[in-house]
């Protein structure tokens, strides 16, 4: 019996080394130990203790002998290595060694730092930011009229247009020495996010600017004088940018641009200089139609060598004014009828003299590079944002308008199907926040992280639309009647937008989010990687052996993490909270070690094949970005102050990003490459079973009544939106009627129990009278009742255009409503209304840019 204890312990011995990942040394030395109790106790015989001696001796000395392990095991596994390892194209390389590895580079450890985590410095505005929110931002959001932008002038207005460049908006995040606000990250976003809440048109025209193009890039690669010259232009307002990369026939593949730069001699002012001779085509290019300077992506050749070095240069950024011979500009594309200028921009033997490369001519060839690490912006900062302000507004309103509007006699959302919608809409817009949150932090103190950016493109706007479309379902008609009114229905109709820009969101899901984060974080892939491709392959086999080492270590150690915390439900495992979020902290630190283990036994069965399993992919990216999405909210809950009040919306989004985990890991292991290693796998990660579950109907309910009403949670919910207090705007009006509905509610019990009948919603006001006269109540409680009656009769009316019956209709040709009631011709010879509609529509264009010159092709004179 001694014996087989002494065997046991050995065993649980050695478990605890890989746990806590012990050096190899050490390791072997503690499992000598083991053995050596094991002989003295006589167990087993000399043959079974001669085996297992011999079998520790050739182990130990194998793995810890360098050169004979080398010689026996990993110089052999290189060359197989370096046969498995898929290719890496030029453009790979560069994305892959883009930005930085952040928070998610910890996940990938098996035993996140949560102390880390909660270390990082809540994002805050400096007084100066604050102000220009209170101040500029809000002065702009009143300006806005987002039914007049959209569906009547199709742009923005020319004082609009005006108001941005002299608030310097355009200039957010040029450095203040060069005449921009030089703000920080999480201000830029607090801008955005507020602006879009009032107009996603606006919202877009400020954020293109700030985002990637040719402010980011000439602040982190212009040269002296680039920076001097553009620098101030751009913060002022004297130059609209926009930046040209997709094309028709490079889209996800950005890497295939076929537009070209020759290098050549050309005439530029009046003498002969060296420079590039430019032909290319871009599509879907905002501001692109009012830009007055634009950033070029495009391939460098230098077919006679006047460089001296190789024809082919390469990817290559360049600046080119609009106004340069050969650029075409002014038409328009209408992406799903949103207003924000986007359209195409082309070129024919466009000359720019080798000043206009971004970064001079030392970086031609570095254009792929300059845009992987730009990248962060648009996808870290932007387009989160956009979605946040989406769905904050979307928590506002559909709270207010489910707490105003009755059915049934009862507010729809005290009714439990509209219920689980409020509940998702809440706990998603927190999620969201949350991760724009942690998220700015990372790139306030100076990191640039690449895989961070591409999650949250992808789950933000996924997010979003989710929101969006939930709080459709609970407006109903209200949702679907577009109007002056209709504070949904715009935003519903460009979803597909961002889900579509900064790289689309099927592509960013399954093949960029884990593909370039394996690869990233992991702590010792990349090494091998790396060794495997060394020329010098005596350096890259001593490298690559010391690589694989850790890497097997790392990987027999996150499987025993793994099914020891699955054994015990990681309630052994410590947490840097106490309270109901200390049980998260240890759920996530049992999914870490579980994906680590898993998605390294995928990358060795698959190797460079898991590069195309697509669905494999995008399901591991999906675990990564749970794991990083409920580490952020965790980390807001903390920040807050870890507020009571919210921990409903805690549990709702820590356990439903948990449940989607563990789906994610049965689909993985149904669809192993080899049944019987998905069943193992199952079983280490899940030895009890799979036994996460959706948030509850309780955990729900409380998150339902903190989207409806009033309250500290809500407030929090939807800070930093636009919010309007006068009755004449729309959201001002369902905020106006959910005031008085509160007020009156108590006086609407009243008069019911007084005349003893429930009152319908569209009786309010004979009710009124009658108790009135019954002396149930008086004339300020009529008072009350009724202003709370017309506020919501107000909210719940949908916007109607009188029909005009034009002649035109019947001889076939359409007509369309303007929101005044006047009809346009839609078919045949264009109507003067529609003319000097477009007319207008076309000197608004035209008012978008810093002057009036005349483009080759022109602006648009249609209003579609």
């Amino acid at each position: 019996m001694s014996g087989l204890i002494w065997f046991l312990l050995g065993l649980a011995a050695i478990g605890v080394c890989f746990y806590h990942r012990v050096a190899l040394w050490m390791s072997t030395g503690i499992a000598g130990l083991a053995l050596l109790g094991y002989t003295f106790t006589g167990a087993g015989g000399a043959a079974w203790l001669a085996f297992l001696w011999v079998v520790y001796a050739v182990l130990a000395v194998t793995l810890n002998a360098a050169p004979l392990r080398r010689m026996l095991v990993t110089d052999r596994l290189y060359d197989w290595f370096r046969r498995i390892m898929p290719g890496i194209s030029d453009t790979e390389r560069e994305a892959l060694e883009a930005g930085s590895v952040w928070w998610d580079g910890e996940l990938y450890t098996g035993r996140p730092d949560w102390d880390r985590l909660l270390s990082f410095p809540r994002p805050r505005l400096t007084e100066e930011e604050q102000a220009f929110l209170d101040g500029p931002v809000e002065e702009l959001c009143r300006m806005l009229d987002d039914w007049d932008v959209t569906h009547k002038r199709k742009d923005l207005p020319p004082e609009v247009w005006n108001f941005i460049r002299e608030s310097r908006m355009f200039g957010i995040i040029v450095p203040k020495e060069y005449g921009g606000l030089g703000f920080s990250n999480y201000a830029h976003s607090q801008i955005v996010m507020k602006i879009s809440s009032r107009c996603g048109t606006a919202g877009v025209t400020v954020m293109v600017p700030n985002s990637l193009g040719p402010g980011e890039l000439l602040k982190l690669y212009g040269t002296d004088a680039q920076k001097d010259y553009y620098l101030p232009r751009l913060a002022e307002g004297r130059e609209i940018p926009c930046f040209g990369l997709t094309g028709p026939y490079a889209g996800s593949d950005a890497g295939a641009i076929p537009d070209t730069g020759v290098v050549c001699k050309g005439e530029h002012e009046g003498r002969e200089v060296l420079g590039l001779r430019l032909n290319f085509e871009k599509r879907y290019i905002t501001l692109g139609p009012v830009a007055t300077l634009i950033g070029l992506a495009f391939q460098a050749r230098d077919p006679d060598q006047l460089l001296g070095g190789d024809p082919e240069l390469g990817p290559t950024l360049a600046l080119i004014p609009a106004d340069t011979p050969g650029v075409e500009q002014g038409h328009r594309h209408y992406p799903l009828e949103a207003a924000f200028q986007n359209g195409p921009l082309r070129g024919r033997d466009v000359f720019i003299p080798m000043e206009q490369v971004i970064g001079g001519q030392e970086y031609i060839g570095q254009g792929w590079k300059m845009l992987m690490n730009c990248l962060a912006a648009g996808r870290g900062i932007s387009l989160p944002a956009q979605s946040n302000a989406a769905a904050k507004m979307a928590t506002l309103t559909t709270g207010s308008y489910a707490r105003v509007r009755k059915q049934f006699g009862l507010p729809v959302g005290a009714f439990e199907g509209v219920e689980e919608a409020l509940a998702r809409i809440g706990g998603e817009t927190y999620l969201m926040d949350a991760a724009r949150r942690l998220t700015l932090s990372g790139l306030d103190l100076g990191e640039h992280p690449a895989v961070i950016s591409g999650m949250m493109k992808y789950h933000m706007t996924e997010a979003m639309r989710r929101v969006i479309n939930d709080a459709m379902d609970v407006h109903g008609g209200k949702g679907i009647c577009q109007g002056p009114n209709n504070y949904l229905g715009q935003v519903y109709n460009e979803l597909p937008i961002a889900i579509t820009v900064e790289g689309a969101n099927i592509l960013t899901r399954s093949m960029i989010i884990f593909g370039q984060g394996a690869i990233r974080c992991h702590p010792f892939l990349l090494k091998e990687m790396l060794a495997a491709g060394d020329d010098n392959a005596d350096r890259g086999k001593a490298d690559f052996d010391q690589a694989l080492m850790q890497h097997a270590g790392f990987v027999i150690g996150n499987a025993v993490r793994a099914f020891w915390m699955g054994l015990t439900g990681a309630r052994l495992i410590a947490a840097p909270t106490r309270g109901v979020t200390r049980q998260y902290y240890r759920q996530l630190t049992r999914i870490s070690a579980a994906f680590c283990v898993t998605s390294d036994i995928a990358l060795f069965m698959l190797g460079g094949d898991l590069k195309r399993r697509e669905k494999l992919s995008g399901r591991f990216g999906d675990i990564l970005s749970c794991m990083y999405l409920a580490s952020a909210v965790l980390k807001r809950f903390q920040d807050d102050g870890r507020p009571p009040e919210d921990l409903a919306l805690v549990r709702w989004a820590c356990e439903e990003l948990m449940f989607r985990i563990q789906e994610r890991f049965r689909q993985i292991f149904r669809n192993f490459p080899g049944a019987v290693t998905g069943m193992l796998l199952h079983w280490l990660v899940f030895p009890w079973g799979a036994h996460y579950a959706p948030p509850s109907d309780v955990v729900g309910h409380r998150v339902a009544e903190r989207v409806l009403g009033k309250g500290e949670t809500r407030e929090r919910l939807v800070e930093g939106i636009f919010r309007s207090s006068d009755p004449k705007d729309a959201v001002g009006r369902l905020e106006d009627a959910l005031r008085k509905t509160l007020a009156a509610e108590p006086l609407e019990t009243k008069l019911a129990r007084g005349l003893e009948r429930k009152i319908e919603p569209a009786r309010v006001p004979e009710a009124v009278e009658e108790g009135l006269k019954a002396g149930v109540i008086d004339e300020d409680e009529a008072r009350t009742l009724r202003e709370a009656f017309e506020a919501v009769h107000g909210v719940i009316s949908v916007d109607e255009f009188p029909q005009q019956k034009a002649a035109a209709s019947r001889r076939g040709g359409g007509t369309r409503r303007t929101d005044s009631g006047s009809a346009t011709r839609t078919r045949g010879t264009r109507s003067k209304s529609t003319a000097r509609s477009g007319s207008r529509t076309s000197r608004s264009t035209r008012s978008g840019s810093s002057d009036s010159r005349t483009r080759k092709r022109g602006d648009t004179e249609e209003t579609p």
